[in-house]
């Protein structure tokens, strides 16, 4: 494991080190700045949580985090290997990106081009491997049988289905939102979270499944859901299993936690540290992230019978905050 130090803000002070308990963690202090956001007008940062996953022998469906900026981001750029493949506006961070040869594996990047013009770097490589094509394979997959789902607070919702059969195998489940398009899984999954929605509206989606011939099944029934009406405390897409402890080491008192990430279908990279009603720190990891269980532990201070309530939060690959944990309460000295 990588240890990275760097100073915490909290009540308006530096208070001591931080030390990461989470491999490839970047760290930055303060009020919680954006994972891509500078804070001082520089250019976009790298796009973070890049996932591939083939979509059929010819297509590859490419997601990634929505990047915050200033002034903003207009678009963000797809690249196969060294030559950019796509334009995808601002409002969207995935892509299928198609005519690619069954397989055979690629390496994709992706950019955000900000609303001056200005590029950010490059994205961490992922790759993707397309499946061998079947000869003559003109059978689509199996109608997705038995959807069913349900909303999780105001700004998402949870779907699930039954598997399709091929003659084949089934390569990935295209969901939409209406008649558009807005989400792809891997063949061997039978569920998916869709987040960014509004509040209080109602949506129909559909499931489709997709081989690797691109043959499309018939849609599945439709799933109406209507999300929860205001802005809710977005609970559902809270970290769970939080726990919060203190442990002393060479006279000082650091504060240990532990999570597990919310259930989205993208990779949750940065999470906000609330401490003592103040925002503590920002988290951002550079490289895997974890999809399970995370842990991190920070300098607190060395005097003994100190209080202190923490929570925390996630970015949601959308650019939106999910809900806080509930809070925990400690005390240093004391079990």
């Amino acid at each position: 494991m990588r240890r990275v130090t760097g100073p915490v803000h909290r009540r308006g002070r530096v208070t001591g080190r931080v030390v990461a308990a989470c491999g490839a963690l970047a760290f930055l202090a303060g009020c919680a700045q954006g994972a891509a956001d500078d804070g001082d007008g520089g250019l976009p940062g790298a796009p973070t949580g890049v996932t591939a996953a083939a979509g059929s022998a010819t297509s590859v469906h490419v997601m990634w985090n929505a990047v915050s900026a200033r002034p903003g981001v207009r678009a963000y750029e797809v690249y196969r290997g060294g030559t950019k493949v796509r334009d995808v506006p601002a409002s969207e961070h995935m892509v299928d990106v198609t005519r690619l040869a069954p397989a055979t594996t690629y390496v994709f990047t992706v950019r955000a081009r900000d609303t001056d013009g200005r590029l950010g770097p490059r994205s961490r490589e992922v790759r993707a491997t397309t499946p061998a094509a079947a000869a003559a394979d003109r059978s689509a997959p199996t109608r997705p049988l038995g959807p069913h789902g349900r909303a999780v607070g105001s700004r998402a919702v949870q779907l699930s289905w039954s598997p399709s059969t091929d003659d084949h195998r089934v390569a990935s489940y295209d969901i939409y939102q209406g008649a558009t398009k807005i989400h792809s899984v891997g063949g061997n999954q039978t569920a998916a979270v869709v987040t960014g929605l509004r509040p209080g509206t109602s949506y129909s989606f559909t499931v489709r499944a997709r081989d690797a011939a691109d043959n499309l099944s018939p849609a599945s029934a439709p799933v109406r859901l209507t999300t929860a009406p205001g802005s809710d405390d977005g609970r559902g897409t809270a970290p769970t299993s939080f726990h919060a402890a203190t442990h002393r080491t060479d006279g000082a008192y650091y504060l240990d936690l532990d999570w597990i990430a919310p259930r989205t279908d993208g990779v949750v990279t940065e999470y906000q540290i609330q401490l003592d009603g103040q925002p503590a720190t920002s988290l951002v990891w550079g490289g895997d992230a974890p999809r399970g269980k995370a842990t991190y532990s920070f300098y607190l201070g060395r005097e003994a019978g100190e209080r202190h309530r923490v929570r925390l939060r996630a970015r949601l690959p959308d650019g939106t905050w999910g809900g806080f944990t509930p809070e925990r309460t400690v005390t240093t000295g004391r079990p």
